[in-house]
């Protein structure tokens, strides 16, 4: 399992779907480890922008995604090893919203609007 981390400070952004936390230029360049196949983020900054947000609060520092209970609570505990936003502020694109459904994948905003 690989780890991903931001390369810089300057211009954090968060994966609405996953929370995971990188530099804008490093969603553009390889997308969203953890949810690339939906939101196709890779080599098109206006995807970034559109499926990600500025708009983030706290972290966690995810390192064994198995076995941590704050992994768990965030549900991100299936995900890559990295840097999680704790609350992301923004929805994903109707279009991708659409593919979960169709997926059978019920969306859950990371803004703390719907709970579990």
């Amino acid at each position: 399992m690989s780890q991903v981390l931001p390369i810089e400070k300057k211009q954090l952004r968060a994966c609405l779907l996953c929370s995971l936390i990188k530099n804008a230029s490093q969603f553009r360049a390889n997308g969203c480890e953890n949810c690339e196949e939906i939101l196709q983020m890779r080599g098109s900054m206006d995807r970034v922008s559109e499926c990600t947000s500025s708009k983030f609060e706290g972290t966690v520092a995810l390192m064994d995604p198995e076995s941590s209970w704050v992994g768990r609570w965030q549900r991100i505990d299936k995900f890559e090893r990295g840097l999680y936003a704790i609350v992301v502020y923004g929805r994903v694109p109707e279009d991708v919203e659409d593919e979960l459904e169709r997926r059978g994948i019920t969306y859950k905003p990371r803004d703390g609007s719907v709970q579990d």
